[in-house]
């Protein structure tokens, strides 16, 4: 196994962030962070209780006078800063989040990394952008403009798939609209969200501006969403505890942004470039080891090409090399944790009853046994109904099904409770434009699937959530709209008060 990035001494003094400094949980209880290729503890800390998240929503609270009432201009400055600190510790950034997610480094280093500081950079232009209707006099006799203000203390929970992306997407855009943030990363990853708070100290930001929670769901997540101090929740997460989110949340009425789960459809035309295709779905598939909301989990496949699209995406799968995270070889690494093989695993297995496991579908032994490591698996011959083609897997795992008519094609690409993303491949341009009317998610790409780009926005449709992340979209859900209206008449007795009281 290569080198390892040495955390225990950054995070000696613990593993909460709270008002710019770094301090042990009281929760009483201990949480270690394993290395997901090796098995190897990363890093033992404790976990944040509920007088951990009353103390961070209460320093966030004491900045957002302050950092509300900076200018557009000094936020953006100041993200800037944090932009160019972050490119200078891209490296230990990189190598703490392979460390404590299993991503090969190369993922780390050409993905994750850079597009943090792109997402960092975006909402430093974007501070200085505030959108609104053009101040007129839409009633004749007042002058109306709006105001867009920052909203207060945001508390939001980021997922252990993109710990540090995640991370960014929920602060970046908080505070860029002069909010101050609570984080609550994952217990497994939480690393590079501590590392990215302190790069903000570095950069000069105020303390309590960003505030890191690591604690359990059920009692630091908890706390934090239903806190009567926190005024919006931001989370990532699983379908399922995204409802109870929204249960804590709306019982106080907070603004609430939620990211859920996906299923997403790779939907080839008979028409497509079959190799594009083929290999598109590799990528897509296996990114970060399937534990992708927007990875492509399920193939449909025009009848024409639906064999030699099997055989063209099995072979390719043969080809990906697992191993060392850290190798400049590797291409795929272990999932993020042993529990999480076996859940996936489970499937597989559960699978093999109903349909064809065409490759994979197996952990490596030898050098890799100790590791969370499963290799790329693609089912064909499921039913549209099974398991494996309805539930959310998160691993690397692909299904195949035929199709016959563009209509059933479109149905069957719909047919899940999620709507988070999909993809069309077709050279037909008429073809491609209907796919992407009536796929209903929140990003269609044709003839590509996966890539992100700041200024665009992400989220989905129905039981993928609702709310946007990066763009101007994201940052415009973190700001309170405020109409304002000037009269200009200056008559005390108006024309319309007679409508309460008096006459003409």
């Amino acid at each position: 196994m290569g080198n390892r990035f040495q955390v225990k001494d950054r995070f000696a003094d613990g593993a909460q962030y709270i008002d710019g400094r770094l301090g042990a949980g009281t929760s009483g209880r201990s949480h270690t962070v394993i290395d997901p290729a090796t098995g190897d503890e990363v890093l033992t800390y404790e976990l944040a209780g509920t007088a951990d998240v009353d103390e961070a929503v209460a320093a966030a609270k004491r900045a957002f006078p302050a950092w509300s009432a900076a200018t557009p201009g000094e936020r953006s400055d100041a993200l800037h800063r944090l932009a160019a600190v972050l490119a200078e510790q891209a490296d230990d950034f990189a190598h703490a989040e392979s460390i404590q997610c299993g991503k090969p480094l190369k993922l780390s280093t050409e993905f994750d990394v850079p597009g943090t500081i792109d997402n960092t950079a975006f909402f430093a232009g974007a501070a200085r952008h505030l959108q609104g209707q053009a101040a007129a006099e839409y009633s004749g006799d007042h002058t109306s403009y709006v105001r867009r203000e920052a909203i207060g203390v945001v508390g939001s929970i980021a997922p252990w798939n993109y710990p540090l992306q995640m991370a960014a997407w929920k602060i970046l855009p908080a505070i860029a609209a002069g909010n101050t943030i609570v984080l609550k990363p994952a217990e497994l990853t939480p690393l590079t969200s501590l590392m990215f708070a302190q790069a903000a100290k570095d950069a000069g930001l105020p303390d309590g501006v960003i505030n890191i929670v690591t604690g359990a769901g059920r009692e630091a997540g908890e706390h934090l969403v239903g806190h009567p101090d926190v005024v919006m929740t931001s989370f990532t997460g699983s379908t399922a505890v995204g409802k109870r989110v929204a249960e804590i949340a709306t019982a106080t009425v907070k603004r609430l942004h939620l990211e859920l789960g996906g299923k997403a459809p790779f939907l080839v035309f008979d028409d497509a470039d079959l190799e594009a295709a083929a290999h598109g779905a590799v990528a897509a598939s296996l990114i970060n080891t399937g534990q992708d909301c927007t990875a492509a989990t399920r193939a449909y496949v025009q009848r024409p090409l639906h064999d030699a699209f099997v055989a063209r995406v099995a072979e390719l799968m043969e080809t990906v090399r697992l191993g060392d995270p850290f190798a400049p070889t590797t291409d795929l690494g272990p999932l993020v944790s042993h529990a999480q093989r076996d859940r996936v695993a489970g499937f597989v297995e559960r699978a093999r009853s109903y349909a064809t496991v065409v490759t994979g579908g197996e952990s490596p032994g030898g050098d890799l046994a100790g590791g969370a490591y499963y290799r790329p698996t693609l089912i064909s011959g499921a039913a549209q109904d099974s398991e494996v083609v309805q539930s959310e897997i998160f691993g690397p795992v692909l299904v195949v099904l035929p199709f016959d008519t563009d209509d059933e094609g479109l149905a069957l690409a719909n047919d899940t409770p999620y709507g988070l993303a999909a993809s069309a491949w077709s050279r037909d341009l008429y073809r491609a434009n209907r796919a992407t009317r009536e796929l209903k998610a929140g990003c269609v790409w044709v003839n590509d699937h996966i890539p992100i780009i700041s200024e665009m926005p992400h989220g989905g449709y129905k039981a993928s959530g609702f709310g946007k992340d990066m763009s101007s979209y994201s940052f415009e859900e973190y700001t309170q709209v405020k109409h304002v209206m000037y009269d200009n008449t200056a008559v005390a007795a108006k024309d319309w008060h007679r409508t309460i009281f008096g006459d003409r």
